[in-house]
C-alpha cells in the first residue's frame, strides 16, 4: 500500500500509527509501542487505543474506490471499552463500517496486540464532510 501523505502528518505521524489496510467498509491501522506511548504504570496509555480506534473507525467509512483517495469525515461519537492490557509491543486495529446513509455512518472495531489478545473495542458515529 502506498504511503498515505494525508495520514503522515501531525498527530498521526507523532504517535507513529500507519494505515495497513483500506477497502470498502474496512480500515486497518498498526502501531509499534514505544516508551512514549506508556502511562505511569508502564503499559500503553488508553488514549493510544482510543486514537487508533477513532482513526480506524472513521477511515472505515471513507473509502471511495481508490486506496489513494478518501472522503473526509469527523467523529460525532466514540464509545471505547477497555478489555485487557497489552502483553506485546505491536498494536493492530481493525474497523468495519456497519451502516449509515449519505452523510452519517456507523463503525465498530477492536485493537489487538500481536498475541491476538483483544485490548479494546469501540463503536462510533461519523459525519462525512463535503470538500470545498
Amino acid at each position: 500500500m502506498p504511503e498515505d501523505s494525508h495520514l503522515n502528518i501531525g498527530f498521526t505521524q507523532l504517535i507513529g500509527m500507519r494505515r495497513t489496510g483500506f477497502a470498502q467498509d474496512y480500515a486497518r491501522f498498526e502501531l509499534d509501542i514505544t516508551p512514549d506511548h506508556l502511562n505511569p504504570m508502564g503499559i500503553p496509555h488508553g488514549g493510544v487505543y482510543a486514537t487508533l480506534l477513532d482513526t480506524a473507525l472513521g477511515s472505515s467509512g471513507c473509502y471511495e474506490g481508490n486506496p489513494d483517495t478518501y472522503r473526509p469525515s469527523v467523529t460525532l461519537n466514540l464509545n471505547v471499552s477497555y478489555l485487557a492490557r497489552s502483553r506485546g509491543m505491536h498494536l493492530i486495529c481493525e474497523a468495519r463500517c456497519v451502516g449509515g446513509g449519505k452523510s452519517v455512518y456507523f463503525s465498530e472495531g477492536e485493537v489487538r496486540d500481536e498475541t491476538g489478545t483483544v485490548l479494546a473495542r469501540a463503536t462510533g458515529t461519523f459525519k462525512v464532510i463535503t470538500r470545498r
